[in-house]
């Protein structure tokens, strides 16, 4: 199956299972057969990091909006990805700008609010609207990390990002400078 039907294929069953409908029973050419309905989510995403080059890394970290531990879950491939299709089935919620499209993250699971001021000391009353490019001083970055690299940012936007097993994306939020960079 080619990486484009196989993740399509994903696709429909995450979609299936968030919309109540039990998925169709399917055999993954990777693993062994089961008796039970295959599931997305459980099948192709795990809670923590990967090992290895086991899948891509998968962390959303909105630590500087609600002083939550950062999220990392694996989004278990064993071939190159699209980072946003790899974001969809982990069921992470990416919203862009009316202006940029999803080349430019404002909202990453509902985070920061479209309703509340983001707490900023630069503009305590500054509410994200989406429209254009996010301010400076309260924003989403993506980062990659390359299997066995150091963290950069990206250098092209989750419509266009290919991600390899062993890489790992990053989703930050930096509120008046912190934090600047993810965590090693």
């Amino acid at each position: 199956m080619t990486s484009t039907c196989r993740i399509l294929t994903l696709l429909a069953a995450a979609a299936f299972r968030r919309s109540g409908s039990p998925p169709a029973p399917r055999r993954s050419p990777t693993r062994p057969p089961a008796d039970r309905p295959f599931s997305a989510n459980a099948a192709l995403v795990t809670s923590g990091a990967c090992t290895g080059d086991d899948g891509v890394t998968i962390i959303v970290d909105a630590s500087g909006l609600d002083d939550a531990e950062p999220q990392a879950q694996c989004f278990l491939t064993d071939e190159s990805v699209p980072a946003a299709d790899a974001l969809t089935v982990a069921q992470v919620n990416v919203e862009g700008t009316e202006q940029y499209g999803d080349q430019v993250v404002c909202r990453v699971n509902g985070l920061p609010s479209a309703s509340e001021p983001v707490g900023s000391t630069e503009d305590p009353a500054y509410v994200e609207s989406c429209e254009t490019m996010p301010a400076a001083f309260a924003y989403w970055s993506l980062w990659l990390k390359p299997a066995g690299g150091e963290w950069d940012y990206a250098q092209e936007g989750l419509s266009t990002l290919q991600v390899e097993p062993g890489d790992s994306i990053e989703l930050l939020f930096t509120l008046d400078g912190a934090p600047a960079a993810p965590a090693a």
